[in-house]
């Protein structure tokens, strides 16, 4: 049975999600959904590769916390209600470098809510967040290169494959290869006038 929370603060993505923030407030929810989620996450990340524990847990979203504070990190939880709480069902968030006015995109979500386009919803909130009142340049995407979900996101969120670099992600058993991809704000923006990235697939 899912842990359920509330929040103080939501962005709502439609009337079936929204994003919270990911912070230490989300603890207990959190690492149920990440301790569920791991083993399948570790095939494509290696943060994942040992089973987390809810103090492990509760330093990463502290940190989170942080990070947003100082304007480093824009992490945020996907959520879908559950009665007059949220279930956590995802995550995703932008690590921000205000010297290259740039962000580098992280996202993922529990096997039993693909499909839904809920992270579709959730990256292009942080897109026009992130060309919009952050005023950033560019955001890049690096995935394993076998993941093909999180390429095809990319991909239909506007991104530009850039490039392959090799044995880029040390995983336990190995070196892989990462797929690199980027947007500009003037893709964005264009996209976005145009009618473009509001995909719920």
């Amino acid at each position: 049975m899912p842990i359920l929370v509330t929040a103080m603060f939501t962005f709502p993505l439609g009337e079936d999600a929204a994003l919270l923030p990911r912070t230490a407030a989300l603890t207990e929810a959190y690492h149920e959904l990440l301790a569920a989620s791991q083993q399948r996450l570790a095939r494509w990340e290696p943060w994942a590769a040992q089973p987390p524990t809810p103090d492990s847990t509760r330093s990463f979203l502290e940190a989170s916390g942080r990070a947003w504070l100082e304007g480093t990190e824009l992490p945020v939880a996907i959520a879908v209600p559950a009665g007059d709480r949220w279930q956590l069902v995802g995550s995703a968030g932008l690590r921000i470098s205000a010297y290259s006015q740039s962000a580098e995109a992280g996202y993922w979500i529990g096997a039993a809510f693909e499909g839904r386009g809920l992270v579709t919803r959730a990256m292009t909130a942080l897109l026009d967040q992130a060309f919009g009142p952050l005023g950033l340049a560019r955001v890049t995407v690096h995935t394993a290169v076998a993941n093909q979900r999180s390429r095809a996101l990319a991909t239909r969120l506007g991104f530009t494959e850039e490039g392959v670099h090799r044995q880029a992600i040390s995983f336990p058993d190995g070196r892989r290869d990462e797929a690199a991809y980027g947007l500009l704000a003037a893709e964005w923006l264009a996209r976005r006038t145009n009618g473009e990235g509001t995909s719920h697939r």
